[in-house]
């Protein structure tokens, strides 16, 4: 008596549910509306079967994650913590705050010790490659407090570029977000990716910068997340990412 041999690979709709993309029904609703490709081709049958390990697959045109193991996190860095994930001085890192996971992270990128906001932590050294490497052109944005007030020309003046000691500079946006009291509130986003960069860029146009929040990078956003916390990256922001970085 025979028996046919097991199928190979891992039903799609669950492998879609373990990505986190809902439910199981609800994954299936996303193969039946043809939302669903894999490595390249439109997929809309229920039985499609994956490896999860080897396969490439899109919802709505954005990479799903489907790698276990792999770990993607959005930290607030408070002001007064390295960039680090140990110090030999013991002063406090990022290491610390995340000393409780059992995952070997490293950043991507880096913050100065007095700035504060959005850094990423990840174990997958291609994306964090790949997000550090200027030719992708990844933007960060920051907010920065400022001695004001700002003249109006000076988002003109940035956006066309300002020389600095170790080459020119443009940013890619420049907004004026408050002022008051003789002090302003501006945004910046930028895709160089050189050390303190918006600090010289501010400074070297008279407004040094007294406070300096990253908010942003790429499709990854801080919002109301709380200093010294971590999140994990929802599947949008990741799939986003993978675009962006051509993964």
């Amino acid at each position: 008596m025979s028996s046919d041999p097991p199928a190979e690979g891992v039903r799609l709709q669950k492998v879609l549910a373990s990505a986190g993309l809902g439910s199981r029904r609800a994954c299936e609703q996303l193969i039946a509306e043809g939302r669903v490709s894999v490595d390249g081709r439109g997929v809309a049958e229920l039985g499609t079967r994956v490896d999860p390990l080897t396969a490439v697959v899109r919802v709505d045109g954005k990479r799903v994650n489907l790698r276990s193991g792999q770990v993607y996190l959005a930290m607030n860095k408070p002001r007064g913590v390295l960039t680090a994930m140990s110090d030999p001085h013991g002063r406090p890192t990022v290491g610390d705050l995340v000393a409780d996971l059992p995952d070997r992270l490293f950043h991507v990128g880096r913050l100065d010790v007095d700035t504060e906001g959005l850094l990423i932590l990840t174990n997958d050294g291609e994306l964090a490659h790949r997000l550090s490497h200027p030719s992708h052109e990844v933007v960060k944005t920051y907010i920065a407090e400022v001695p004001g007030p700002v003249d109006r020309t000076l988002a003109r003046r940035l956006r066309a570029g300002i020389e600095l000691d170790d080459g020119p500079v443009a940013v890619d946006d420049f907004t004026v977000i408050d002022y008051s009291a003789g002090r302003a509130l501006v945004q910046v986003s930028l895709h160089v990716g050189r050390n303190h960069i918006v600090r010289r860029l501010l400074d070297a146009v008279g407004h040094p910068v007294d406070r300096l929040v990253r908010t942003a990078i790429g499709p990854v956003r801080l919002g109301d997340q709380r200093p010294g916390t971590v999140r994990e990256l929802t599947a949008t922001e990741l799939g986003e990412l993978y675009r962006q970085l051509d993964l």
